[in-house]
């Protein structure tokens, strides 16, 4: 038997499934955490059987930090990249961290705000900007055990769930409406940035209220255990990202991302053209262009499985493939149109780099 928790807070809408003990319990104490904090909620709780479904199995659910404050998370349990994407049958590497496999990972519904130096997902919330990744990430370790900021192996496997569905977010693209139906729109609060969440539920992942929120638009979301360097593209292996591994400039637990045969992937960039490819000799320079405008001149599954590629023909891609560490941020911001998107990609600014309209979210694993 299974329960399943429907939410209500103004414009909030959250369903929830798990067992009852968890979910009954987890309930009660967001519950009071919101009407202490809001002054209203309402909620109704169903207890029914659970019928098996196929594809990639979901629920939002709350989880506590060591400091006693829930965070609303996405639960996603294990897929293959061939059940995701028709790659190779096994584990997208989100699920694998520190060479074990996982059956599930968590990601904030929320872009974060802070609450006492420490991120969570909340709704309504002003979102946490102004800060590098390296601090956003050791505020989000600072969290407890298992709490990690998002990386871009498990940023890849939310934008493939949109890919395999079909559900691409809308968003915040146009100062706080969505440019392709601006009856669209969230709560701004700030230049043209919104309120997390405050948007209606075609704004999440999955076009459901209970879905992620915010992948389009709004703020770029800076994620951890991808770079470029020296136009090389180098990653973090599998989900290790999520653990307190050595990506430092010259880190030890960097690796490239390789094509199929094995070959190390460099993004060219050269007269205005950007080309993933196996090449040497590739182009050195900082442009960017729609994805419908990428070539790729090498097959990679790893790029399948970090997103990188053209699921979003419209959303851009900015490149710095000069001599340098460039870091990486996902989704686009509140004015960039059509070309925000989950698939939107930024692999360029310092590892030093702070501007309010980047943010984060953090994510989680139970650690076994």
């Amino acid at each position: 038997m299974s329960v399943k928790v429907k939410y209500k807070i103004g414009k909030l809408e959250m369903e929830a499934e798990g067992d009852s003990g968890f979910v009954n319990a987890e309930t009660k104490a967001l519950h009071d955490f919101l009407v202490k904090n809001s002054g209203k909620a309402s909620t109704e709780i169903i207890v029914e059987k659970k019928a098996p479904t196929d594809g990639v199995k979901e629920e939002t659910v709350v989880i506590y930090d060591d400091a006693g404050i829930p965070s609303v998370m996405r639960k996603f349990s294990r897929v293959s990249d061939k059940e995701l994407f028709g790659g190779s049958d096994k584990p997208h590497p989100a699920f694998v961290i520190g060479g074990e496999v996982y059956d599930e990972i968590y990601i904030s519904v929320y872009p974060n705000c802070e609450i006492n130096g420490k991120p969570y997902s909340l709704p309504m919330q002003k979102l946490w900007t102004d800060i590098t990744n390296d601090d956003a990430a050791r505020a989000c370790f600072s969290k407890g055990e298992g709490w990690h900021l998002m990386t871009a192996a498990e940023w890849g496997l939310v934008a493939n769930i949109c890919n395999k569905n079909g559900t691409f977010p809308h968003g915040n693209t146009a100062n706080g409406k969505y440019h392709a139906d601006p009856s669209e729109c969230g709560s701004v609060y700030e230049y043209g940035k919104t309120l997390a969440g405050s948007g209606p539920s075609t704004w999440t992942h999955n076009h459901q209220p209970d879905g992620i929120h915010d992948l389009c638009g709004n703020v770029w979301e800076m994620v951890r255990g991808l770079r470029m360097k020296d136009g090389l593209l180098q990653i973090a292996t599998n989900n290790d990202a999520a653990l307190d591994i050595d990506l430092t400039t010259e880190g030890d637990d960097w690796r490239c991302v390789v094509d199929n045969e094995g070959k190390p992937v460099r993004v060219s960039v050269n007269d205005g053209g950007i080309t993933f490819t196996t090449d040497r000799d590739a182009g050195s320079d900082y442009d960017g262009c729609t994805w419908g405008a990428v070539k790729m001149d090498c097959e990679s599954e790893q790029l399948t499985e970090l997103a990188l590629y053209g699921a979003e023909p419209n959303a851009y891609l900015y490149v710095d493939s000069t001599e340098g560490e460039y870091f990486p941020s996902r989704g686009g911001r509140w004015s960039y149109g059509t070309n925000a998107g989950v698939f939107s990609t930024r692999l360029a600014g310092a590892r030093s780099y702070v501007n309010t309209g980047f943010g984060f979210r953090s994510a989680y694993f139970k650690k076994h």
